[in-house]
């Protein structure tokens, strides 16, 4: 977050409080959206290549995604904590509270590694199991996820160092951090899955070490560039070593609600494996596919949103209400248009997107109208986003938390096992756009709740 100054040196207002608001949306969250793009785009070649080893490969995969959402969810949550804190006190100018978020945000950035080290070893072959009882696709699931478990230090790392460079207004660099992973990443995934030139051919093991290494290398360059680059905040052993409780208890205020609400996300894509296996294994590839296809509408809105939590933080600490408003206007704008294109997309060509995963006839049957039902919910889903990015913004993170769990457990859980019981598996597809009309009522009423007693204070 850079400073300007004035013919006398003395520091003068951030851009994140005087640069005009659609500038600096733009500015804020465009390299992080394209490199979500990056980041869409590995998601659905990483598939792509794991479909073309089996189905069962692609089914191993969605298998396992509920896990890898936890692992997300956990690194994600805490980095939004440290981001709100952070953005938040450089805000207010309480320059040594922004100093001890980072630091304190890194020591427990290692902690969150240790739990999901222990998982890799101890958790996996269980939880996989507990979905499916054909042993190839558990093989297959149980490799891949004890790799990128066991070594999840370099996606903990990389996830917390962009999230002080964002936080900092440094997107640029965290765009790069990114885009290098993602690149990586898809490099390495045919070279390693199907033993190009002097590479092993690992098939699925394979699919993990790319995805591992290049989070490592990304994390190596986001500790490299907050060092460098970063001059709004001092890491440091020291700060590393010396956490404040009070921090750990302000970063996590945040974080827990956000760490809860992606959580709920993988206890619901768990559920919703186990509810279309009940159907075939052809149904949960179906399911694993729609989730790649969809990140390529959704990750561009959640780079968005990692754009936009800052400049609320920013301007909710130095109360200035206007540009509060301008921001989230000018967002929710933005994140519809693209999520209505998205669905555009999904209803005109569903059976050229199966068609990138190799799909047999049988999952083109299953998919097409699968695509085409999930995907009306997505222009009501970026509201729901850009209004919770003010929850998280404004430290009310547990609203977020309860859209999410009345969305995904409470409502479409339950709404997708009751279809099921029809037989007819199209029906379970509803459970989407109908849970997230319940989503945008209740983020709506606790819009109104925030609007009333936290915006319109503002002088």
């Amino acid at each position: 977050m850079e400073k300007t100054s004035n013919k006398k040196g003395q520091l003068t207002e951030n851009k994140m409080g005087v640069m005009p608001v659609k500038s600096l949306i733009i500015s804020m969250s465009l390299p992080m959206m394209i490199s979500m793009l990056v980041q869409a785009l590995y998601n659905i070649v990483d598939s792509i290549f794991v479909a073309q080893v089996s189905e069962d490969a692609l089914t191993a995969l969605t298998l396992a995604f509920p896990l890898q959402t936890l692992m997300i969810a956990l690194g994600s949550g805490t980095g939004v904590g440290i981001n709100a804190l952070l953005s938040r006190s450089l805000g207010e100018k309480e320059y040594d509270r922004a100093n001890a978020a980072a630091n304190t945000g890194i020591l427990m950035t290692l902690f969150n590694y240790l739990v999901f080290l222990f998982a890799g070893i101890f958790v996996v072959k269980p939880f996989i199991a507990s979905q499916t009882d054909n042993a190839v696709i558990a093989d297959y699931g149980v490799t891949y996820l004890q790799y990128v478990c066991i070594l999840s230090f370099g996606l903990f790392f990389q996830m917390t160092f962009e999230r002080l460079l964002q936080s900092t207004g440094r997107t640029f660099e965290s765009m790069i951090s990114q885009l290098t992973g993602a690149v990586i990443n898809i490099i390495l995934d045919p070279l390693l899955i199907f033993g190009i030139g002097f590479f092993p051919k690992l098939g699925v093991a394979g699919a993990a070490l790319a995805t591992v290494f290049g989070q490592c290398v990304a994390g190596c360059l986001g500790l490299i560039m907050n060092i460098k680059r970063n001059k709004d905040v001092t890491l440091s052993i020291k700060g590393v070593r010396s956490p404040k409780i009070e921090t750990i208890k302000q970063i996590y205020l945040v974080g827990i609600p956000s760490i809860l609400m992606m959580s709920i996300g993988s206890v619901m894509t768990y559920l919703f494996n186990k509810i279309l296996n009940s159907f075939s294994s052809t149904a949960v590839a179906v399911f694993g596919a729609y989730f790649k296809l969809q990140s390529f509408f959704f990750m561009p809105i959640f780079g968005l949103n990692n754009g936009m939590i800052p400049v609320l933080s920013y301007n909710y600490g130095a109360r200035k209400k206007d540009r509060i408003k301008q921001a989230l206007r000018f967002s929710l704008v933005f994140a519809f248009s693209i999520m209505t294109l998205g669905t555009l997309v999904f209803e005109t060509i569903p059976g050229l997107l199966l068609k990138l995963f190799d799909a047999s006839d049988n999952m083109i049957a299953i998919g097409t109208p699968a695509l085409r039902i999930i995907a009306l919910h997505f222009p009501i889903a970026s509201i729901c986003i850009m209004l919770g990015s003010m929850f998280q913004a404004f430290a009310k993170s547990h609203y977020s938390l309860v859209v999410s769990l009345g969305r995904q457990l409470v409502v479409l859980i339950p709404v997708a096992w009751l279809l099921s019981l029809i037989g007819n598996i199209n029906y379970v597809w509803f459970a989407f756009p109908i849970a997230e009309i319940v989503s945008l009522i209740i983020t709506l009423i606790y819009y109104r709740r925030i609007k009333r007693n936290i915006i319109d204070t503002l002088d």
